[in-house]
């Protein structure tokens, strides 16, 4: 009798902690897990769904105070030398563009800053001589947009932590979701053949239908 008391009252610890760790990591990883599994949709189905890129283009000229500072860099310099300070902030106040920290391909004519987004695409150059700026901004579209959110595709490393955060939330989810099968499957007989459904159909088609 005390040693069913004592199964009883562990299985009623347990329960009640993966209970709890279940619908709190349920909660937090809710949201995003919708929204992964939509995009996985979209994403499988990229081919079906027509985009259709928008392209945009502003067009200005760097005050001549400021061309020195671009004359003055050496352009065979390795590393790359980034964008002068005060160019920068020019071109951040101009243009709304950030390229402080940007990789910069220079050439004896120009500098060009390649500046990839979620969603599409985007580059500006500065013609050395002539002042001359040419900022073009590619947008494909919501679902390019949130697909590429998926894929953490030039998202940054916000979005690649969030990612990695609503991945931990995901395992936690589904482990104790499993040790809760295991607790309750003496009274569901479907359990494990179900979970081993879910298991081997996905094995029978990457050995039979992937190649």
């Amino acid at each position: 009798m005390a040693s069913d008391v004592a199964a009883q009252s562990r299985r009623a610890f347990w329960l009640k902690h993966l209970h709890q760790w279940h619908w709190v990591s349920s909660a937090l990883c809710l949201i995003a897990m919708l929204g992964f599994a939509i995009t996985g949709i979209t994403l499988n189905h990229a081919g079906a769904i027509e985009a259709k890129p928008v392209v945009t283009e502003q067009r200005t000229s760097l005050p001549e105070a400021l061309r020195p500072a671009l004359a003055a860099v050496n352009d065979t310099a390795k590393p790359a030398p980034p964008v002068p300070a005060a160019v920068a902030d020019w071109i951040a106040e101009t243009l709304g563009v950030t390229v402080a920290d940007r990789p910069v391909e220079w050439s004896a004519e120009e500098l060009y800053i390649s500046l990839p987004r979620p969603g599409g695409d985007a580059w500006l150059s500065i013609d050395r001589e002539s002042g001359a700026v040419l900022h073009e901004v590619t947008d494909r579209g919501w679902v390019s947009y949130f697909n590429d959110l998926h894929k953490g595709r030039n998202t940054g490393a916000a979005w690649a932590w969030f990612i990695d955060i609503a991945a931990g939330a995901c395992l936690v989810f589904c482990l104790t979701g499993l040790f809760l099968l295991q607790m309750h499957a003496r009274n569901r007989p479907t359990t494990w053949p179900l979970v081993g459904l879910g298991l081997v159909a996905p094995l029978l088609l990457m050995i039979l239908l992937i190649h």
